[in-house]
C-alpha cells in the first residue's frame, strides 16, 4: 500500500463541465480530505480531478491512498481514516452499511453496451483443455479476491445464466489471482480490459467472453463515503463529487468521445500513467491505458437498479443479513438516478 498526493497540473485538455449536473462547488479553506483508489484506469475521474486540480478548485486538499483490494477501502471508510472512494459493491461493504457505517452515494463505471468492458479470461492450461468460452467453465475454478466480492457476483452470474457451477478460490488480491491464472493453480476469472487484453497478448491467458453479455447495465464500481459524512457533510460531498466528476467528464471526453482527437488522448494517457502501470515506462503503459477505457459515469449517476440486484444477490448466497434494506446501502440525494 502506498500513499501519493497530487497537485501538479496538466494541460492539454479543457475541462468539460456540461454534462454536470451537481451543483458548482463552494470554495472551502483548503480542508484536507483522504481518499482511497486502486490503481486502476477505471479510477480515472480521481486521477484527473487531483492532477488538474478541480478539487483544489472545491476547496479541497486530497490526498490519494492505494489499495489493493476492494474490502480494505470499506473498512478504511468505516473508521475515519479515508473520506471518499471509488469501488465495487461487496459483501464486506453492504454488512458496514447494515452497521451504519458507509453509504454508497453515486456510480463510477458501468458496463454498457457498445462499449468494451470487462472480460472473462481462462488459462492457458483451460484454454488447450478446450474450455473457450464461459459456458465450458463448469466444474472449473474461479479466482475472486473474498467471497461476497465483484469477481465471486460476476462469476456466480455467468454460472446461473449458463447453469453450470465454479467453484471459488479467494485468493486475496489482484496480482496473487493473476499469478495463480499465469500458472495455471485456477481456471478461469474476470476483470476490466486494461489488465485483460495485455494478459491475453502475452499468451498466458486467453479472452473467452464478456460480462456485458450476462450483465449489461452492470453498476461495476460506486463512489462510496462515510454515512458522517453522507450526513453531516454534505456540502463537502457535494463538493467532492462536483470535482470528481469534472474529472470523469474530462476522461469521458477525450478517451471515449475522442473531441480532442490523437493529442487529447496522448495527454490523457500521460496523466494516468502517474498513477497507473508506474513501473512500466510510458511507451509500454500507453497501450494498457487505452485498452481500459470503458465509459464512467457522468455526474456520478447511480444505477439503482444494478444495486438492487447486487444486494438481492448477496442476501440469496446468505452473504450479507436477508433483511437489509436497499436505502441502508444507498444515499441517492447527491446525484441522478436511474432504474431506481
Amino acid at each position: 500500500m502506498t500513499i501519493l498526493t497530487r497537485r501538479q497540473t496538466l494541460g492539454g485538455l479543457a475541462a468539460s463541465t456540461a454534462a454536470l449536473t451537481l451543483a458548482a462547488p463552494a470554495i472551502a479553506q483548503g480542508r484536507k480530505i483522504m481518499l482511497g483508489a486502486l490503481p486502476f484506469t477505471s479510477h480515472a475521474g480521481t486521477f484527473v480531478a487531483a492532477q488538474k486540480e478541480y478539487f483544489k478548485e472545491a476547496g479541497l486538499d486530497v490526498e490519494i491512498r492505494f489499495f489493493d483490494a476492494a474490502q480494505p477501502m470499506a473498512v478504511a471508510i468505516a473508521s475515519g481514516d479515508l473520506d471518499y472512494a471509488v469501488t465495487a459493491i461487496s459483501g464486506g461493504l453492504v454488512s458496514l452499511a447494515d452497521k451504519g457505517a458507509i453509504k454508497v452515494i453515486g456510480g463510477a463505471l458501468q458496463e454498457e453496451p457498445g462499449i468494451d468492458g470487462q472480460k472473462f479470461i481462462v488459462s492457458d492450461a483451460a484454454f488447450q483443455a478446450g474450455v473457450t468460452a464461459p459456458a465450458m467453465l463448469d466444474g472449473k475454478s474461479f479466482g475472486m479476491s473474498t467471497a461476497g466480492s465483484s469477481f465471486h457476483y460476476m462469476g456466480a452470474k455467468m454460472a446461473a445464466a449458463e447453469g453450470i457451477s465454479l467453484t471459488y478460490k479467494p485468493l486475496q488480491k489482484v496480482g496473487a489471482i493473476i499469478g495463480a491464472l499465469k500458472s495455471g493453480q485456477i481456471d478461469g476469472w474476470c476483470i476490466v480490459p486494461h489488465i485483460a487484453k495485455p494478459l491475453a497478448a502475452s499468451g498466458a491467458v486467453h479472452i473467452v467472453g464478456d460480462v456485458s453479455d450476462y450483465l449489461p447495465d452492470y453498476q461495476v464500481t460506486t463512489v462510496f463515503t462515510s454515512t458522517k459524512n453522507a450526513g453531516e457533510e454534505q456540502q463537502m460531498t457535494r463538493d467532492y463529487l462536483a470535482a470528481y466528476s469534472r474529472g470523469v467528464a474530462d476522461y469521458n471526453a477525450a478517451m471515449i468521445a475522442r473531441s480532442g482527437g490523437d493529442e487529447g488522448e496522448a495527454a490523457m494517457v500521460d496523466l494516468l500513467h502517474q498513477y497507473v502501470y508506474t513501473d512500466q515506462p510510458r511507451e509500454k503503459a500507453a497501450p494498457s491505458i487505452i485498452n481500459g477505457t470503458m465509459r464512467l459515469n457522468e455526474g456520478a449517476a447511480l444505477n439503482v437498479a444494478s444495486v438492487r440486484d447486487q444486494l438481492e444477490w448477496f442476501q440469496a448466497e446468505d452473504l450479507v443479513g436477508k433483511d437489509i434494506p436497499l436505502d441502508a446501502l444507498i444515499d441517492t440525494s447527491f446525484v441522478e438516478t436511474v432504474g431506481a
